[in-house]
């Protein structure tokens, strides 16, 4: 016999069983909102759903992150970011490989033997968010940046990079060293001029 102070257990199982029932076999549906699937498993928005409100201080880092924001434009949720629902699956990549080492400090060399590391400079945090997408194998200095990828601004994301300094905005929302916020990976919600910088973007992007 089932004890009344197990029901809401019992319950509470269930719902999970049918919500997980329910969850679409792929991360991006034909005509219906994207999601990032990560070491944690899938976070979805549904279409025309409300989206969910940031922990407080923001997603944690490294958790994937759902295509949460509508529009084009990505938006800030504490020191992370959330995509907006109408960029393509590389854009949430990109946001989510910047999420997982924004707030690192920043390393001289950070980022050039090994996209993972315990800090990162400008060119090496560029990089690491690069290769996520596909778009670079090895890390490049801002010097090097200067000639990867296609001339000019991109779609959805602009590398902007001179000899001595890189940053990229991802979806309208700067993911650079310096600025505001301390020194290291942050997303910056202020613009940051561009002039004496070269633009460059991936292909198709």
């Amino acid at each position: 016999m089932l004890r009344l102070r197990s029901l809401p257990i019992a319950l509470g199982a269930a719902a999970a069983f049918i919500v997980a029932s329910a969850a679409p076999a792929s991360a991006q549906g034909p005509g219906g909102a994207a999601a990032l699937v990560g070491d944690e498993g899938t976070v979805a928005a549904a279409p025309g759903a409300t989206p969910q409100q940031p922990p407080a201080g923001g997603v944690a880092p490294g958790t994937p992150v759902a295509a949460a924001v509508d529009g084009e434009i990505a938006q800030l949720a504490g020191v992370q970011a959330l995509a907006p629902t109408a960029a393509p699956s590389a854009i949430l990549a990109a946001v989510t490989a910047a999420n997982e080492i924004a707030g690192l400090p920043y390393k001289w060399g950070g980022g050039h033997r090994s996209f993972q590391d315990s800090g990162y400079d400008c060119s090496g945090a560029v990089s690491k968010v690069l290769n996520a997408i596909g778009s670079l194998d090895d890390p490049l200095d801002s010097r090097a940046l200067r000639s990867w990828g296609e001339a000019g601004r991109g779609r959805w994301i602009t590398v902007y990079t001179n000899p001595s300094h890189a940053y990229v905005v991802i979806a309208g929302l700067r993911f650079d060293t310096s600025g505001r916020g301390g020194k290291g990976p942050r997303w910056r919600a202020e613009p940051r001029p561009s002039s004496g910088f070269v633009a460059r973007h991936p292909d198709g992007l």
